[in-house]
């Protein structure tokens, strides 16, 4: 059962966590203010002001914010100030009941895939794979249509990726549909083995990461194919992979030919280059909503991830 948040209005009041690292202050103060911009009232989390080690505070800290966020009836939407590290540490200590019982959007990227994954897996609850708030939204220059994303949450309306923003290339021509799953590679690799494995069975599967060498994006690879998950999938998306270059390595395999190997060899219809992920613009993504991939038109199309105020 898919569950949908309802969209927001001016004048709601959203909570804004740090579930994995801390951020940085001077560009989250900013990134506050856009969505004060935006009409929203904004409720602060404890621990975007902690810190243990790489952690914005420890685990038990950082759950309490999220139940605490989801328990709160005047809440509407709970953003992540950014990612970094630890989201994989609290999956199996959050109340899913709790989040099922009091559906809110939650949003965020990068480490928050896992928490993605495992929320919307327990609770059927469609959340949002979008721009982070402290390295995002909170940079000295922003882009505009990653401003403009923020606006699905408003109207229930398709999202619709298309070729026009930046160069979108067939890796294997079809039509595929199915619930969207996914996130940065990274973390969907380590949810494998684990309660919280990512299920991608009829589903369209979207991948992105950052500053991962070949050598390791083609070991990833190598994983999710072993483990079955290219195989099960209906179609992949690849999104950004930002620098994603050789360094240690300078003999390496291109990230085009790992994704020769991997993706069209998976044989599902695919599509390379959307702006989803550590990109500029970053552009948000409704995770657990049916999408649309057609390789005649280069479109990825996913229904709204939220519903209108006056539904059931």
């Amino acid at each position: 059962m898919v569950i949908r948040a309802r969209k927001l209005k001016r004048g709601d009041t959203v909570g804004v966590v740090a579930p994995a690292s801390p951020p940085k202050q001077e560009s989250l103060g900013k990134a506050l203010s856009f969505l004060e911009g935006l009409g929203l009232k904004v409720k602060l989390g404890s621990s975007l002001h902690k810190t243990y080690g790489y952690l914005a505070g420890t685990d038990e800290e950082r759950v309490e914010d999220i139940h605490t966020m989801f328990r709160d009836p005047e809440i509407k939407a709970v953003f992540c100030a950014c990612g970094g590290f630890g989201t994989g540490r609290i999956a199996s200590k959050l109340d899913y009941e709790l989040i099922a019982g009091n559906p809110k959007i939650f949003w965020g990227y990068s480490d928050i895939t896992f928490l993605h994954t495992a929320i919307h897996q327990n609770t059927g609850l469609v959340t949002f794979h979008g721009p982070m708030l402290s390295s995002d939204v909170g940079l000295k220059e922003v882009h505009e249509k990653t401003k403009e994303t923020f606006r699905q949450l408003f109207e229930s309306k398709p999202v619709e990726f298309s070729p026009t923003l930046s160069p979108v290339e067939v890796i294997v021509e079809g039509k595929a549909g199915g619930p969207v799953t996914g996130g940065n590679l990274t973390l969907l690799v380590s949810t494998l083995g684990t309660e919280y494995e990512v299920d991608t069975r009829g589903k369209i599967l979207f991948i992105e990461d950052l500053d991962e060498e070949p050598y390791k994006v083609d070991r990833m690879l190598n994983q999710l194919k072993m483990a079955g998950k290219f195989r099960d999938a209906e179609g992949i998306i690849i999104g950004d992979f930002k620098n994603c270059e050789p360094d240690k390595r300078k003999e390496s395999l291109t990230l085009d030919q790992l994704f020769d190997e991997y993706i069209r060899k998976a044989g599902k219809p695919a599509l390379k280059g959307f702006y989803i992920g550590h990109s500029s613009p970053s552009l948000a993504v409704p995770v657990g909503s049916y999408g649309k991939i057609d390789t005649s038109s280069k479109s990825f199309i996913v229904e709204s991830g939220i519903k209108e105020k006056d539904e059931a």
